[in-house]
């Protein structure tokens, strides 16, 4: 017999378990009226938010605080969260708080672990948040501060966190698989080999790129390595102390944990001042060896005892520090000085990155507005280690709204100091030259002025040598924090002490996202493995742990490896697909969610996803059009190969490259960028097709359907929904005789 639920209905599944996914049947949602203060509070902050979009929309050359930019991101991301994401969980979802999660179900303390949701919170936040919010819309203010800021914000509500908290839910209901298991699991054989593929491709070039970065940061950085490298014992002493000596006391560790922190920051700063700098101050191949092994052991490692409790470490810092930087904002109100739209963006030739506004911007800015590379954390880490279904809103879609208030911060940082300033330290020498005078005279035909003593100055302030084509934009947002730091709290005198603080708080972000990666990266191999050899299924397996991870790092550390020895090869070879293929990643996220949602009785809210999808999927082509088919030789890769083959065939070495070998080398480049763009269009492509295809099909003929998500059953686990527990939810926690940390019901005594 079929048990029957709290209203008497049986959980036996329908035909072809299509109308109410995995047998349970789902409980209708609460009416969620709100009282008249509720509204009135909420009206307030919907005003504020609009008076904010407002200002910024209709300012016509007028000085505009930042603190306006705030109020129109933070009014929005508030709005977005209660409404919008709760629509979604409720009715789009329909999140089921009595049905088992698969750290539950599978709990074996190694990779499924059902984790403390504000741990988790951390965790997933520090895994998804990484180069991309800091350095995308720091670049993208080229264009001006007002599209990218659109972007970050209608794109993080409609798009980036919808994937994220949908991805979560679907892989919550498959144990955990990951994305491009899923696709093959439910679009089919076609459409998800071409996804398999895909995905772990652009994970090994993502992966290679944001390591680069963090070797660049701490490259020479013997404050920076310090720090960082003591979060990894401070990280194991955490999870030890919640699993063996005080379990469940989130509250303890988190002020242990966040003192030790910043005890390490300041002890950085000793360590750079004493006779002990020598040791820490790290060759660029040195890192790349150490970062190599820590990703394979943060990979291999329960993650309880170092993955979790270092990425929720991590996050005090990051979301403090943002918070901070935001507070300092409001206090100072630092002035926008970059306009509102530049004419690059109509022209398409700036000296950052060329191409025009549509479709550039919105491949520029990926994290913080919609990132591809977030499913795969959705689908790898995350869904292993949550509590209860009803978290997917907070730990999705509210880990997102988290980092696009980063790159928010980003937008201002780039966007207070001087636009010369910021050219200046943006463009290549190519452009600008290699000294002050140069630089100086090239930023005014952009059409800003500095004066070279003012470049000058600014590199003096910080004590840099120079500042002088600084490129990748994590410079920029380390001037754009020192300047609002150091107008609250110690004044110019402050400033070099600020900036470097920022290189090493941009170092942290990304490294979190760089070992999470590789493990998500892992369990993926994993289950493309486990289609051969049934073994690999388990993604604890010993043997395929320690095979997938070792694979796994070697494919992005070989990549860093050759980047790191030869400015042109390696990952310097393929860091310009980066923005397009993150962006192509996430046509395949939203594709899977829509045929998921369709397949699963949810055809009138396939819209959810199936419109970002659509947008998603204009950009990415387009601008895979322009990149594979443009004459353009600064958009497009055969016009470049075309040029400099030219030059080699004329026996002329072109810049950047110095010798004829780099002439080839760049020729060479050109190439394999240009080809992989084809091939990651054409796999995207069959994705999508394949999607189509399932998809007509389960509308056409709904008795065929078949998931392949795992069957109901109860929780035994009682955990709240949200970061704070409401008062139904505190009651029934008392009720337990458990925590605000929530956990397993025990069992009555006989």
């Amino acid at each position: 017999m079929p048990e029957p639920d709290a209203t008497g209905t049986d959980r036996t599944p329908p035909p072809g378990g299509a109308a109410s996914p995995g047998g349970r049947p789902d409980s209708p949602s609460p009416s969620g009226r709100l009282s008249p203060q509720q509204i009135a509070v909420w009206a307030l902050v919907a005003l504020i938010g609009a008076i904010g979009w407002g200002v910024l929309a209709l300012s016509r050359g007028e000085e505009i605080s930042a603190a306006w930019l705030l109020a129109a991101a933070l009014g929005s991301y508030a709005i977005g969260y209660r409404f919008y994401a709760r629509f979604i969980s409720r009715r789009v979802l329909r999140v089921d708080k009595t049905r088992a999660t698969p750290a539950e179900r599978l709990d074996n303390g190694v990779d499924f672990h059902p984790t403390d949701r504000r741990v988790l919170f951390g965790h997933h936040f520090a895994a998804v948040a990484g180069a991309g919010p800091l350095v995308g819309p720091v670049l993208a203010a080229q264009m001006g501060y007002l599209p990218g800021t659109i972007w970050i914000v209608v794109g993080v509500i409609f798009a980036g966190a919808v994937q994220d908290m949908v991805t979560l839910f679907f892989s919550t209901r498959r144990d955990g698989r990951s994305l491009g298991q899923m696709a093959r699991d439910e679009i089919g054989p076609v459409g998800g080999a071409a996804a398999l593929v895909a995905v772990f491709a652009i994970m090994i070039i993502l992966l290679a790129v944001l390591a680069l970065v963090i070797v660049n940061a701490l490259a020479h950085s013997p404050w920076g390595v310090f720090s960082i490298g003591l979060t990894i014992p401070i990280a194991l002493f955490m999870g030890l102390y919640l699993r063996v000596l005080r379990p469940g006391r989130v509250t303890e560790v988190s002020a242990i944990g966040v003192a030790l922190l910043l005890l390490a920051i300041v002890a950085g700063g000793w360590v750079a001042e004493s006779s002990w700098a020598d040791t820490f101050t790290l060759e660029k191949e040195t890192l790349v060896v150490w970062m190599i092994a820590y990703g394979f052991v943060a990979s291999v490692l329960p993650v309880w005892l170092l993955l979790a409790p270092r990425d929720y470490l991590s996050t005090f810092m990051k979301v403090g520090t943002i918070a901070l930087m935001a507070l300092g904002v409001v206090i100072a109100m630092p002035t926008l000085q970059m306009p509102s739209v530049t004419d690059f963006a109509a022209r398409g030739d700036g000296p950052v990155f060329a191409g025009s506004m549509f479709p550039f911007v919105f491949i520029t800015i990926a994290c913080g507005a919609l990132s591809g590379f977030h499913s795969l954390v959705a689908s790898g880490t995350t869904p292993k280690m949550i509590q209860k279904e009803t978290q997917v809103r907070v730990i999705g879609y509210g880990a997102m709204l988290t980092e696009s208030f980063v790159a928010i911060m980003a937008v201002i940082a780039a966007c207070i100091i001087e636009p010369g300033l910021f050219f200046a330290v943006n463009s290549p020498p190519g452009v600008i030259g290699t000294t002050v005078e140069t630089a100086s005279a090239a930023v005014s035909n952009f059409g800003f002025a500095i004066s070279p003593d003012a470049l000058a100055q600014a590199a003096k302030d910080v004590e840099e040598s120079s500042l002088l084509s600084r490129t990748g934009g994590a410079p920029t947002f380390a001037l754009g924090m020192s300047e609002i730091f150091s107008a609250v709290i110690g004044g110019a005198g402050m400033k070099a002490f600020w900036y470097h603080f920022a290189i090493m708080f941009e170092a942290l972000f990304i490294l979190t996202t760089v070992d999470a990666g590789t493990r998500v990266g892992r369990f993926m191999l994993q289950d493309t493995l486990g289609n051969v050899n049934k073994s690999f299924k388990d993604v604890s397996w010993k043997p395929g742990v320690w095979l997938a991870s070792a694979v796994v790092v070697g494919g992005w550390g070989y990549f860093l490896w050759v980047g790191v020895k030869d400015p042109l090869g390696g990952i310097n070879q393929l860091f310009p697909l980066f923005g397009i293929a993150n962006q192509l990643l996430a046509a395949v996220a939203l594709a899977v969610c829509t045929t998921l949602l369709v397949k699963s009785g949810r055809l009138k809210w396939a819209w959810v996803t199936g419109v970002p999808l659509a947008w998603d999927v204009a950009v990415t082509l387009t601008a895979s059009y322009q990149k594979i088919f443009s004459e353009d030789v600064k958009v497009g890769f055969f016009a470049q190969r075309d040029k400099y083959q030219t030059g080699i065939d004329a026996d002329k070495v072109l810049p950047p490259a110095k010798t004829m070998d780099e002439m080839h080398t760049v020729v060479t480049n050109a190439t394999v960028d240009g080809v992989l763009s084809v091939l990651f269009a054409v796999l995207i492509i069959i994705v999508l097709v394949d999607a189509g295809r399932t998809c007509f099909r389960a509308i056409a003929h709904p008795e065929s359907v078949r998931l392949s998500e795992v069957p109901w059953s109860e929780s035994k686990i009682v955990a709240p929904a949200g970061l704070i527990a409401t008062a139904e939810e505190k009651a029934e926690l008392a009720a337990a005789g458990l925590d605000s940390g929530g956990g397993k019901v025990k069992e009555p005594v006989a």
